[in-house]
């Protein structure tokens, strides 16, 4: 699942049908033999619809096949066909948006299933090769969170989106992870576009990245600064870093509150006297 910026994106105007935009950049990731099929489950938390990702033909392969509802299985099935049967299925990870369908399409199509946990047929690590993907090792939104890198692409899921950003879940070190990962994926020159999880392609892909991180560099240094002038409580410092937050997504503002907070701690800059947000912590 993913979240609004702020925490952190701006919602996509419109739902599930596509734009001339959205027809135009498909256009531009047919040179890249990449199809999208956007489920339409569109909303605060999954922008115009999760996006699912089909790559190459004679088999095609599949990130993400999303939500299990009938007129995105049906388009899924149908690009299938087309593009001549189907070679695997892989998770960027296990969000509920992003991996119900996966029994579902498994049924119709068998074939073998990668990703970071649970019961898959080929585990995902750093650097592991599934049909034409890399994956690389994006923590931070989930703990079992890859980023899948085929034919000049890179398929962020959840890590990078099409507009504005993700809540970061409250596991420690997720946002220190977070922030390498963004910093390697920098590095890297093989691939020209970001296909996410959610919204359009990013076509400026490393530029979005620099983006990403001085967004979430931004944030810290705000958030060091309200505890500069005091502020120690939950609301007292939600209200000074995400005061432009809406009141539905707060509980996620509050994670990533908490992500942060255990980065400072981690660096042992934050006071002592801080009040931390209560929920059970787990490697969302």
């Amino acid at each position: 699942m993913s979240t609004p910026h702020p925490p952190d994106r701006d919602a996509e105007s419109g739902g599930g049908e596509e734009s001339s935009e959205t027809s135009s950049q498909a256009d531009l990731l047919a040179h890249y033999d990449i199809r999208l099929v956007r489920a339409p489950n569109p909303g605060p938390f999954t922008l115009s619809g999760t996006n699912t990702w089909l790559v190459g033909r004679h088999p095609t392969w599949v990130i993400d096949p999303g939500p299990l509802i009938e007129e995105h299985l049906d388009g899924l099935y149908a690009e299938i066909e087309v593009r001549g049967g189907l070679g695997g299925v892989v998770l960027t990870h296990d969000h509920h948006d992003h991996s119900e369908a996966v029994e579902a399409l498994r049924g119709t199509f068998p074939a073998p299933l990668a990703g970071g946990r649970g019961a898959v047929d080929v585990q995902l690590g750093e650097q592991v090769r599934f049909g034409p993907f890399e994956s690389v090792a994006t923590p931070g939104h989930a703990v079992d969170h890859y980023a899948l890198i085929a034919e000049g692409a890179c398929f962020t899921g959840d890590a990078v989106l099409g507009s504005g950003s993700v809540f970061i879940s409250p596991y420690r070190g997720a946002m220190s992870g977070y922030l390498l990962a963004l910093t390697r994926l920098r590095l890297r020159e093989d691939f020209n576009v970001l296909c996410p999880g959610h919204g359009p392609p990013v076509w400026d892909a490393h530029t979005k990245l620099e983006e990403y991180v001085a967004h979430r560099i931004d944030r810290e240094n705000h958030l060091i600064v309200a505890l500069g002038e005091g502020r120690r409580t939950v609301a007292e410092l939600l209200d000074a870093v995400w005061s432009e937050v809406a009141a539905e997504l707060r509980p996620l503002a509050t994670a990533t509150l908490a992500a942060h907070l255990d980065k400072l701690e981690e660096e042992q800059i934050l006071p002592r006297d801080v009040e931390r947000p209560r929920f059970e912590r787990t490697e969302w």
